[in-house]
């Protein structure tokens, strides 16, 4: 199984942006505990981030045939971005949807999501926990539909 992870803008700051919010893991740190449970799952990992809007796109759909799902953390394109909403839509795989904190405990503006109607599923709040149980989450999607 190989899955995408991709990191929206601003994420390579984590540790040091926000910690009340964000944490205080770095995102390699978030990055090595992936790996670290992909590896006991037997899954493969490619695992990106971009700060360019136009970056995430072109990683969705170059990438598309080798993955067989997508964990997206878009950060602030969530609220924004079109574009990422229809390259997700567009390749048609399984997708969770995460975020480190509450979005619906934030700003009214976070509330809303290009990208939760595409996704299979969302996961917030849980800080850096908030990636594993998305990994967890898009694996067992994944094995269910390859049951059906």
């Amino acid at each position: 199984m190989r899955i995408l992870i991709i990191h929206g803008p601003n994420l390579n700051l984590l540790g040091r942006r926000e910690p009340g919010v964000y944490g205080v893991q770095t995102l390699p740190q978030i990055d090595a505990q992936l790996q670290e449970l992909a590896e006991k799952m037997n899954v493969e990992l490619k695992i990106a981030q971009f700060n360019s809007e136009g970056e995430i796109i072109s990683f969705i759909g170059d990438n598309a045939d080798w993955a067989d799902g997508i964990v997206i953390n878009p950060a602030a394109y969530t609220h924004t971005s079109v574009a990422i909403r229809d390259a997700i839509a567009a390749v048609e795989l399984p997708t969770v949807e995460v975020h480190l904190s509450n979005v619906f405990g934030r700003e009214e503006f976070r509330h809303f999501s290009y990208i939760s109607p595409v996704a299979t599923g969302v996961i917030c709040g849980f800080g850096a926990g908030s990636y594993v149980l998305a990994l967890e989450a898009i694996v067992r999607t994944i094995n269910m539909s390859d049951r059906n």
